[in-house]
C-alpha cells in the first residue's frame, strides 16, 4: 500500500477558524484572516470541537493518492459518499499479469499462502486467454464492418476488457485518488480507524490520518475511532482495548509532531 497527500486546502486550520468566526463577527472577511494567529488558530479549533460545531471543517478538503489497494477495498470506500473518487478502469486498463493484495492472516500459513498465491495465477492465465478469444472475434467483427486495422484492434481491446474483467479477483489491485472534506475524513476516521474496521481499509485509515495530522495536527487533534474522544460506539462488540487504542494514536500524533 502507497498513500500519498497530494493536494490539500491550503492553511486549512485558518480557512475553518475564519469560516466559523465570520458567522458571528462585523469583521470583513480578510480582517478575520489577518486576526488568526497559528496560536489562536489552534485555540479557536479547539473551542469548535469540544463545541461538536462541525459545518465549518466542511471548507477543507484533503486529496490522497492511494496505490497498490485491493478491489475489496474499493468496494468499501466508496461507501462513504460524500467524497470524490477516481479510480483505475479495469475496461479501459488491461490487467494481465494483475498484482494482488496478500492478507496477512493468509501469507503467515505457509499452506494457504500457497494455495492462494496458485489461485491468482490460475485467474491471471483465465484472464489472458479469455481476453485473447474475446479480442479475436471483436477485430475480426470490427474489420468485417469495414474498421481500419488499426481501429479495430482498438475497438476490439476495450471490449475484451470489459468482459473479460469479470474473472478478476477481489485482491487485484487498483490505484486511486481520493477527495473528501474534513468532516467528511472525520466521519471516516470514526469507522475505518477502529479495530471492528477490515485490515486493509484500517491500514489505510491509520495512514491517511497521519498524513492529515502532519497539515493539519490541531483539526484532526482528536480524530480516529470514537474511544479516543469518550466512550466506545461499538457496544457489546466492542474490543475491550480503549486504553491501547488512546496510546496508539496518541503516539501517532507525537510521532507527527516529532517531524515539525
Amino acid at each position: 500500500m502507497r498513500v500519498e497527500l497530494i493536494a490539500y486546502t491550503p492553511e486549512p486550520e485558518k480557512v475553518v477558524a475564519a469560516a466559523a468566526k465570520l458567522c458571528y463577527a462585523k469583521s470583513d472577511i480578510q480582517g478575520l484572516f489577518d486576526q488568526l494567529t497559528p496560536e489562536k488558530t489552534a485555540a479557536f479549533i479547539e473551542h469548535l470541537s469540544s463545541l461538536g460545531h462541525e459545518s465549518p471543517i466542511e471548507h477543507v478538503s484533503f486529496t490522497f493518492g492511494i496505490e497498490g489497494v485491493s478491489r475489496a477495498l474499493l468496494a468499501q470506500i466508496t461507501r462513504h459518499r460524500i467524497a470524490s473518487y477516481s479510480v483505475q478502469s479495469q475496461r479501459y486498463v488491461e490487467k494481465s499479469g494483475f498484482d494482488y493484495i496478500l492478507p496477512p492472516e493468509i501469507a503467515a500459513i505457509p499452506e494457504a499462502k500457497a494455495l492462494y498465491c496458485e489461485e491468482m495465477a490460475r485467474s491471471a492465465k483465465a484472464y489472458e486467454k479469455l481476453r485473447t478469444l474475446l479480442l479475436e472475434k471483436h477485430k475480426a467483427d470490427n474489420l468485417a464492418a469495414g474498421m481500419n486495422e488499426k481501429e479495430a484492434a482498438f475497438a476490439a481491446a476495450k471490449k475484451a476488457n470489459e468482459d473479460a474483467r469479470f474473472i478478476l479477483p477481489n485482491a487485484c489491485d487498483t490505484r486511486m485518488i481520493v477527495t473528501m472534506n474534513a468532516r467528511s475524513l472525520q466521519n471516516f476516521f470514526s469507522l475505518r480507524c477502529c479495530s471492528r474496521a477490515q485490515w486493509e481499509i484500517r491500514e489505510l485509515a491509520i495512514e491517511m490520518l497521519r498524513l492529515v495530522k502532519q497539515v493539519a495536527p490541531a483539526l484532526f487533534a482528536s480524530a480516529g475511532p470514537a474511544c479516543v474522544r469518550g466512550r466506545c460506539s461499538e457496544g457489546a462488540y466492542s474490543c475491550g482495548k480503549a486504553a491501547e487504542t488512546r496510546a496508539f494514536f496518541q503516539a501517532l500524533t507525537d510521532k507527527n509532531s516529532s517531524r515539525e
